[in-house]
């Protein structure tokens, strides 16, 4: 049982493991444990010579500015593609210092704290934003909004930190891996970003092309020269440029994406609440809600094919991704309407 609830707690996205744990569990799986989104944009063809040849710099370079029109990019920063914003994170200590005190905001992505930690610096979590005047920290990390209850700094709010924060030397890192579903909190979309600030932005989450590996570090342009040494001269594939700059660019499609995510997150809360479920958080990628008490919902879902993320600091609470498909909703509702039966019963 341990054993298990480590595998599936872990992170999301383990449907092999799923599998093998739970053998007689109806398929196809509905995987509901990440916040990416099911509805992935639609590939466009890429030139097979993308493939046989190493990523040219004019093909990074437009992968650099199509992330810029879309996410906007404050005078004198440099946005620097990268294999996906997990390997930004694993480079953080490397570049900026390992043995330094890191506060890390909140619940959140383990890989912040896990990254400082293993290169041996002191982590400790923080319930919210440190006050701009204290000395006890190097380093402050925030995810915006945060994953997994959605909660989010204001960008007006975060600049003023940010400023107030590096003016004394220290490091702000904040992680925008959702904020495509919430443009506004972006200080990406800032007139200008101070220097000892690092944005990183995933481009897996909302477009759903997570198994793409693009993400990008944004900082002051006199900061970027050690991100590209690290990185070396071909940061991304050929046919990852070219696939990401098109999604990036095409403005109508994310217009039109928000507008569905948003939808179905009100959909999913429903069926959730429905369930006996009590919404208390997310993203329009994403709800996190708290589930009956005594009832393990990771065991229960994956014995009817779904599989949701659960968390080993909060039990009680599950992350629900949105489901594909209508095939998708119908057995999350089943699902649901089971639990709410089994929890009327007890």
């Amino acid at each position: 049982m341990r054993l298990r609830d480590e595998i599936l707690r872990g992170h999301g996205g383990r449907v092999d493991e799923a599998e093998r744990l739970y053998p007689e569990a109806p398929t196809p799986w509905v995987d509901l444990s990440t916040g990416v989104s099911p509805h992935g944009y639609p590939v466009p063809a890429v030139d097979p010579e993308a493939y046989r040849r190493l990523p040219l710099g004019r093909d990074i370079a437009a992968l650099a500015e199509a992330a810029a029109a879309a996410y906007g990019r404050p005078a004198g920063t440099a946005l620097i593609p990268v294999a996906g914003s997990e390997t930004a994170i694993r480079l953080l200590p490397l570049i900026l210092g390992p043995r330094l005190r890191v506060g890390v905001v909140g619940r959140t992505y383990s890989s912040h704290a896990a990254a400082w930690e293993e290169a041996g610096a002191a982590v400790r979590p923080l319930p919210a934003l440190p006050d701009p005047a204290g000395r006890d920290l190097d380093v402050a990390v925030l995810v915006n909004p945060n994953n997994p209850d959605g909660a989010a700094v204001a960008r007006p709010a975060l600049a003023r930190f940010a400023e107030e924060w590096t003016a004394a030397g220290r490091k702000l890192i904040v992680d925008e891996a959702f904020a495509d579903v919430a443009p506004d909190l972006s200080l990406l979309a800032a007139d200008r970003l101070p220097d000892g600030v690092v944005v990183l932005r995933s481009l897996g989450k909302f477009f759903g092309l997570a198994g793409l590996r693009v993400g990008f570090v944004a900082v002051a342009e006199r900061a970027a020269m050690p991100w590209r040494r690290r990185l070396g001269d071909w940061p991304v594939s050929g046919p990852a440029c070219a696939v990401a700059a098109a999604a990036l660019s095409d403005a109508d499609w994310i217009a039109t994406m928000r507008g569905r995510l948003a939808a179905e997150r009100t959909r999913l809360e429903a069926v959730l609440a429905a369930g006996g479920l009590r919404i208390v958080g997310g993203t329009d990628l994403f709800v996190l809600a708290e589930g009956p008490a005594g009832i393990d919902l990771v065991d229960r879902f994956a014995r009817a094919g779904i599989l949701v993320r659960g968390f080993a600091h909060t039990p009680h609470r599950y992350r629900f991704g949105l489901p594909a498909d209508e095939a998708g909703w119908e057995r999350l509702d089943a699902a649901c309407r089971s639990l709410a039966a089994a929890a009327a019963g007890r």
